[in-house]
């Protein structure tokens, strides 16, 4: 029997951050506007990178291929959200909320090993200075990158390819602002066990081993850091490494705070709201974290834009 004649249902129910009317306007702006910051805020981040050929290194490449990612990543649920409190709709089709789940777990997890690879990135610059171009070389960079995608859509093969088993019957709500993963499992009315245990241990190791790759990779970091005698060198080193520290740490921290939080403590509607932290927030903040501090990206914008500028002003003066 196909899976979907097995579901017996068509669309699910997302009831979203809250279903008061009153904050449905709000939650419309606010959405909106984080959904807009994140867009542009990566395409610039795009533009320099792929403009300038300064940036045209190992780092830069992991920072390009992260933009690209977080769009993506943010794409996923909002657009869906903003379009329900628009039309004042719950409603997503059990095909939509499966091609969800599979671009939600494939744009999350690659950001996850993305995040992993610029530690590794990080580490070898600071740890082995003098290798550095040898060791991050344009073909290992490529292979990273491939890896990390093949590795994510498999997992999101696998997980969408378990719930596509599993059969649903009266009870079609979800309490999210998307289809989350395990809300989605727990209204299956068929068997989850095998779900459950396919959903914790592939979280589990595709969560702990980039995690732990990054600790490992700082803990050198640090040690290295540590080791140099001057004082202005050391902060030399750290500041190379600092707006990734700071990206991981806010990803990393909202994500364990959702999923490794008592669930008699926290509610559906809770975590929901706890995870606009990871899927929304953090995709938002990461051109800022990396711009900011970052002259060359700043410097590449300038050069793009005056540029774009001149481009502009010699079209205008051969029209006229």
């Amino acid at each position: 029997m196909a899976a979907g004649n097995r579901s017996r249902v068509s669309e699910f129910l997302l009831l979203g951050l809250s279903e008061a009317p009153e904050l449905q306007p709000i939650l419309f702006g606010l959405f909106l506007s984080m959904y807009l910051i994140t867009v542009l805020g990566n395409v610039l981040i795009i533009l320099a990178v792929s403009s300038d050929s300064h940036l045209h290194t190992p780092m830069y490449f992991f920072l390009f291929n992260l933009s690209l990612v977080d769009i993506s990543f943010t794409s996923t649920t909002v657009p869906k959200m903003l379009v329900n409190i628009q039309t004042q709709s719950k409603a997503i089709t059990y095909t939509g909320c499966i091609t969800q789940i599979y671009f939600f777990i494939l744009f999350g997890v690659l950001d996850d090993f993305l995040l992993m690879v610029m530690a590794y990135d990080r580490f070898v610059a600071i740890c082995h200075p003098l290798h550095y171009m040898v060791i991050m070389n344009p073909r290992l960079c490529g292979l990273l990158v491939l890896v990390s995608f093949t590795l994510s859509a498999l997992d999101s093969l696998l997980q969408c390819k378990m719930v596509l088993q599993l059969s649903f019957c009266t009870d079609v709500e979800i309490h999210h602002f998307f289809c989350e993963l395990n809300q989605l499992t727990q209204l299956a009315c068929s068997d989850t066990f095998l779900n459950n245990m396919v959903m914790y241990f592939v979280t589990v190791l595709i969560g702990c081993g980039p995690l732990a790759g990054i600790l490992y990779s700082y803990s050198k970091i640090v040690s290295s850091i540590w080791a140099i005698p001057s004082a202005q060198g050391k902060y030399k080193a750290f500041s190379t490494c600092a707006s990734h520290l700071l990206v991981v740490s806010l990803f990393y921290g909202t994500i364990l705070g959702v999923y490794l939080s008592s669930p008699g403590t926290h509610s559906s509607q809770s975590n929901a709201t706890a995870s606009v932290m990871y899927t929304v927030v953090t995709p938002m903040l990461n051109p800022f974290i990396y711009s900011l501090r970052n002259r060359d990206i700043k410097g590449a914008l300038k050069r793009f834009f005056g540029m774009a500028g001149k481009i502009g002003t010699i079209i205008l003066n051969h029209k006229m």
